[in-house]
C-alpha cells in the first residue's frame, strides 16, 4: 500500500535557512510526511523569468509528488534576505516584499491551474 504523505515543501537552498525550515516543518508536525523541493529563491525561482528553465523541473517534481506520495498540499517557504532576488532583480533597487508576494501569486495562478485540487499555504521566514 501507498503512504500517503501530507504536502510538498517547497524552499530555498539558502545554508542558513535550512534548520529554520527544518524546526518550522517539526513545529507543524510535519516530519517524515513531506516530499522536499529546494531550488535558490524557493518560489521566486520558480516563478521569476530570469530562472524560466528552473520552472518546468519544479512543476514535474511537484506532479510527481503527487502520483507518486499522494500529496495534498503545497507549502511554499520564501526567506528574507533572497540572494536570488538579487541575482533576479540586478543591480536595480527593488521591493523584496513585493517580489516574495509577487511570486506567490503567480505561483498560486500555475498551480491552482495544473493542480485544482492541491491546497496552497505560503510563508516569509525570517532569518534571526
Amino acid at each position: 500500500m501507498k503512504k500517503k504523505y501530507k504536502a510538498m515543501v517547497l524552499s530555498c537552498m539558502d545554508p542558513r535557512f535550512q534548520t529554520p525550515v527544518y524546526n518550522f516543518l517539526k513545529k507543524k508536525n510535519l516530519s517524515g510526511k513531506y516530499s522536499s523541493f529546494t531550488i535558490a529563491g524557493a518560489a521566486v525561482g520558480v516563478t521569476h523569468i530570469k530562472f524560466k528553465k528552473w520552472h518546468s523541473a519544479f512543476l514535474d517534481n511537484l506532479s510527481a509528488s503527487i502520483k507518486l506520495h499522494g500529496i495534498t498540499r503545497l507549502i511554499v517557504v520564501n526567506h528574507e534576505d533572497c540572494g536570488a532576488i538579487k541575482i533576479a532583480e540586478g543591480k536595480k533597487s527593488f521591493k523584496e516584499e513585493q517580489i516574495h508576494k509577487s511570486s506567490f501569486l503567480k505561483l498560486k495562478k500555475i498551480v491552482i491551474k495544473k493542480f485544482p485540487k492541491l491546497k496552497l499555504e505560503f510563508h516569509i521566514m525570517k532569518l534571526h
